[in-house]
């Protein structure tokens, strides 16, 4: 089977740390069953209530590097001066079974991602102006003042990226921009080609073919 075959949808959410990616993943996931996350593993230490195996999977960085040299990572990539990366078998796994996987990676591993999967949905989460941006990673409190600098900092180069992407979302008002990224999902489903992946078997009795 290749890559483009898969019967399931696979979308790829990235943003600058603060946009509020997180958040909208977890709603929408509340509101729809179809849709998972893929856990990612990552070097970084857990923050607040985070849980090994639920936010992401912790890993050490001999234990990183191995699984990436083993080529276990269908994307990995320096983030913030900690490594994170996508099992790719966990991923093929879900969208071979005709479910749909979201990532919520950075924009180096969503392009990545698109190299591989050129059929992937990549969503890019902008928050509205700097100041709304730099009040909302303070309000985390998780971070130091020199880390937020950095964040900000970095945040210049990755919303530059947004141009790579098939869709923009402003996260100026969370409600509204958990309806954008429902109907993305909810269209990209309706699409031909991944009505054609899924619904194989009704097109094959419709008599339905694509041209060679």
């Amino acid at each position: 089977m290749q890559n483009t075959d898969f019967p399931g949808n696979l979308y790829v959410v990235a943003a600058p740390s603060g946009a509020g990616k997180s958040s909208l993943v977890r709603a929408l996931m509340e509101v729809d069953s179809g849709v998972r996350a893929s856990i990612s593993h990552t070097t970084r230490a857990p923050r607040g209530q985070e849980v090994d195996g639920r936010e992401y999977h912790f890993v050490d960085t001999e234990r990183f590097a191995q699984m990436a040299a083993d080529g276990q990572f269908l994307e990995w990539a320096q983030v913030h001066g900690n490594r994170y990366g996508t099992s790719r078998q966990a991923v093929i796994d879900r969208l071979a079974k005709g479910e749909d996987a979201l990532l919520e990676i950075d924009y180096q591993g969503a392009l990545q991602v698109k190299q591989i999967f050129p059929q992937a949905v990549l969503v890019f989460v902008m928050p509205p102006s700097w100041e709304e941006l730099r009040a909302r990673l303070e309000r985390r409190g998780e971070d130091s003042t020199d880390t937020i600098e950095q964040r900000l900092l970095n945040a210049r180069t990755e919303l530059a990226q947004a141009k790579s992407f098939d869709y923009v979302i402003i996260n100026e008002l969370f409600e509204r921009a958990l309806f954008d990224l429902k109907t993305i999902v909810h269209a990209q489903r309706l699409k031909y080609a991944s009505q054609r992946r899924a619904k194989a078997d009704t097109f094959a009795a419709l008599h339905i073919t694509d041209p060679e």
